[in-house]
């Protein structure tokens, strides 16, 4: 999908938001600026959030509750950590309990994961960005969004 600016990265997020529902995990991958905050943006805006969206690149993990949204999200930025082992202090399974997960630079899970998350990534292309997906069984007739 075709991304020309920042506005339609924030709707492609939108659409994403749309179908979310307990137990999701996305993963985002993308250079720093590749737009992965917007595009968090847009999820969130869809679960109702209307206030500021920070990224979470220093505190790691910001979460977003009922009734600010419809359904719990935590938004998680694994820049910063370096070994996979620190992941245990987050919690991170906890989030599916309930709520769902939206996590960005994936590739610091090292080889822990789940095994039905919806892996997004956002690259540079000319002017804009392609994002793609891989395909999970659990997202079948959910996303792409017709």
């Amino acid at each position: 999908m075709f991304l020309k600016d920042p506005a339609a990265t924030e709707a492609a997020g939108r659409a994403l938001g749309a179908v979310l529902r307990e137990g999701d995990v996305v993963t985002l991958s993308g250079d720093l600026g590749a737009g992965k905050t917007s595009f968090a943006r847009g999820v969130l805006a869809a679960l109702g959030l209307e206030g500021e969206v920070a990224s979470p690149t220093f505190p790691i993990v910001l979460t977003y509750d009922p009734p600010e949204v419809r359904l719990p999200l935590w938004h998680v930025d694994l820049y910063r950590i370096e070994d996979p082992d620190e992941l245990e202090e987050l919690g991170l399974d906890e989030a599916t309990d309930g709520g769902a997960l939206l996590i960005e630079w994936p590739d610091r899970l090292g080889s822990r994961g789940w095994p039905g998350a919806l892996a997004l990534s956002i690259e540079p292309e000319g002017e804009g960005r392609r994002l793609t997906w891989a395909p999970a069984p659990a997202w079948e007739g959910r996303w792409p969004s017709k």
